[in-house]
């Protein structure tokens, strides 16, 4: 079930024994901001991992959601394999346990998954990490871009809000994250932020993904952590 590579998801110069990057990547990719080296939307950034996690698990077939009441939506595992990339195995491990609620799911791996997800781009080259020091004494650690696979999903996502192109499932995915994240005025200089814009990606956001088929299961993953929990951390200050 897991999607068909394509030139913004494949990096040349990684390890061939890293495999395809995952959704959760990309995300954190994007989100990366090579002018300042920093990331967009710290304040949220473990419910958007998180949710990209469950947006991984959902695409390999590991994982749905479904409505449980008005108001309730759970995380089941669909069955007890072990998942092959580490950074999803946590998630994936903790929803075996028994169904629990999105925003409990979210809440639960969201912490534990900036570091990893950060080494595993830092692991492929997409992005380079080097130690210094400030004014010699306190250490830092400087970000920059590694690779052209950032401008490959940014052209991606441009390409859905500015062009009106049909999404594949996992720029969907991102647009969605990025979206309900508040994150995206900030593409600005990449991604003009317009009314149209605004407006793509909020009907993106909503599900109006336009794709084919196989995309339902994990439109129906990001509806429900937008509704459930990330709608709700927004209204916290963004960075």
């Amino acid at each position: 079930m897991t999607e068909r590579p394509d030139p913004a998801h494949t990096n040349d110069s990684s390890d061939t024994a890293l495999g395809e990057p995952l959704l959760v990547e990309d995300v954190l990719l994007l989100l990366f901001q090579p002018d300042s080296g920093s990331i967009a939307g710290e304040n949220i950034l473990f419910y958007v991992l998180a949710g990209a996690v469950l947006g991984d698990l959902t695409l390999q077939g590991w994982i749905e959601v479904r409505r449980e009441g008005v108001l309730t939506n759970r995380v089941h595992a669909l069955h007890g394999a072990t998942v092959p990339d580490e950074l999803l195995a946590a998630g994936l491990t903790y929803i075996e346990e028994k169904p629990r609620d999105v925003q409990t799911v979210l809440a639960a791996i969201g912490p534990e998954l900036r570091a990893p997800v950060l080494d595993r781009l830092v692991e492929r080259g997409d992005i380079v990490s080097e130690r210094g020091t400030v004014l010699g004494i306190f250490p830092v650690t400087k970000l920059s871009l590694g690779s052209d696979r950032r401008a490959a999903l940014v052209r991606k996502v441009r390409a859905v809000l500015t062009d009106g192109e049909t999404p594949d499932v996992r720029t969907a995915a991102s647009i969605s994250l990025l979206s309900a994240s508040g994150t995206l005025p900030q593409f600005d200089r990449e991604i003009p932020w317009t009314g149209d814009v605004y407006t793509r990606a909020k009907a993106i956001e909503r599900g109006d993904w336009g794709a084919a088929a196989a995309s339902e299961a994990v439109a129906r993953t990001m509806s429900a952590i937008l509704t459930n929990a990330l709608i709700a951390a927004v209204v916290v200050p963004r960075n």
